[in-house]
């Protein structure tokens, strides 16, 4: 398989491509030009990767799980996302379009953000970096996520609440993109996921490869050889591109990508994009989404904020199609009971959005060979979520 890369239109397959205002149209090929000279400038990355060290805390250790999997014959290992600064695997993406922000000379910098740690991460780039930062997030998601939104606007951000729609992270992505329709000469959009219109994916994976890449050494070197299986949750869908992209040309590691399922994937109360969507288009993108016979979006569900999105990255509508990377579903109580159980039996708060990966693996390794190794991209904490718990 060759490396995940998109044509030069921003296709993987049939999935991506940039279907927006013309408006923003110039706004995305100035970025696509930034993003490709500061990728190619040893500078940008000895920056990056200064800030990666010392700032963010990289590499994220390799942890092996003692006790929420019950007896096993097969060894798991948690990638461990959640010990960054800010708490989750979205720095590594702030972080690096925070610096794309600074070489376009961008004044301020938008985003949006469901469980809120894309905008605390967003919020603490600004900060660190000296750009104001606004923040949009939907009504119901600043309800359930306090804790963060009180971080966002301790490191200085400014939150917009999003009354439109179903108050969720589909809605503020829109609220997101509007503001940067009207503002792009000074404003830097930062994309949360691996979602949008070109050049937005490829970017946000480049800054989260480095999750695969730091799981793949560090396997290798305590292990000798790799894992068997490597399991993470997709909403949009980064920190599984991120720890995925080490592996997907290696046909012996099994590739599993978890969604949400809410209340069932037949259900009205689903955000399984995957599993339960078509094709269709979401801000910018072609992928698989949630949308009924008319193509209007539905209302999504999910205990995790940061799943409750009706979209998906193209990519992974490509390597789903390919086959190269399987989508399983977990509901909202097998999520809450693997969260207590990783809590109670591990001594980790995982994020909800990480417990479906967990409750996933539990079903993994119920079936797994005696010397199967299983890395589990562990994307965030949970002390967020103890109150939906």
């Amino acid at each position: 398989m060759k490396s995940l890369q998109p044509d030069r239109i921003g296709y993987y397959g049939e999935f991506g491509g940039r279907f927006v205002t013309e408006v923003l149209v110039q706004p995305l090929v100035e970025l696509q030009r930034a993003a490709t000279k500061a990728l190619a400038d040893p500078e940008f990355w000895n920056a990056y990767t200064a800030l990666l060290r010392d700032f963010v805390g990289r590499p994220s250790p390799l942890l092996e799980a003692f006790g929420a999997f019950g007896p096993r014959s097969a060894q798991v290992l948690f990638k461990r996302e959640d010990l960054n600064h800010t708490g989750s695997h979205k720095i590594n993406n702030a972080l690096g379009q925070g610096l794309l922000a600074q070489r376009l000379r961008k004044k301020r910098i938008i985003a949006e953000t469901g469980a809120g740690q894309h905008g605390v991460a967003t919020a603490t780039v600004g900060a660190r970096l000296g750009l104001p930062v606004e923040v949009y997030m939907g009504a119901r998601d600043i309800e359930r996520q306090s804790a963060n939104v009180a971080a966002m606007r301790a490191l200085g951000a400014t939150v917009r609440r999003v009354d439109d729609g179903t108050q969720t992270l589909k809605d503020a992505t829109s609220a997101a993109l509007r503001d940067w329709a009207a503002t792009c000469t000074d404003t830097y959009y930062l994309v949360g996921s691996v979602v949008g219109p070109h050049p937005y994916p490829a970017i946000v994976r480049k800054f989260q490869e480095i999750i695969g890449a730091e799981a793949r050494e560090t396997t290798l070197g305590r292990y000798g050889r790799l894992p068997s299986d490597v399991v993470a949750c997709v909403g949009g869908g980064s920190n599984a591109i991120g720890i995925f992209s080490a592996f997907v040309n290696d046909a012996a590691v099994r590739l599993w990508g978890v969604e949400a399922a809410g209340t069932g994937i037949a259900s009205a109360d689903t955000a399984a994009t995957l599993a339960a969507g078509s094709r269709g288009f979401l801000h910018g993108t072609r992928s698989y989404v949630l949308q009924d016979d008319d193509g209007q979006i539905r209302e999504t569900h999910s205990i995790a904020a940061g799943l409750d999105y009706p979209g998906v990255g193209p990519e992974h509508a490509h390597l789903r199609q390919m086959g190269r990377v399987r989508y399983a579903c977990v509901t909202d109580e097998e999520a809450r009971a693997a969260f207590r159980r990783c809590a109670a039996l591990e001594g980790i708060l995982p994020a909800l959005e990480t417990a479906h990966a967990l409750a996933f693996t539990e079903q993994l390794v119920a079936g797994a060979a005696t010397d199967d190794l299983i890395l589990v991209c562990f994307s965030g904490r949970g002390e967020k979520d103890l109150s939906r718990v």
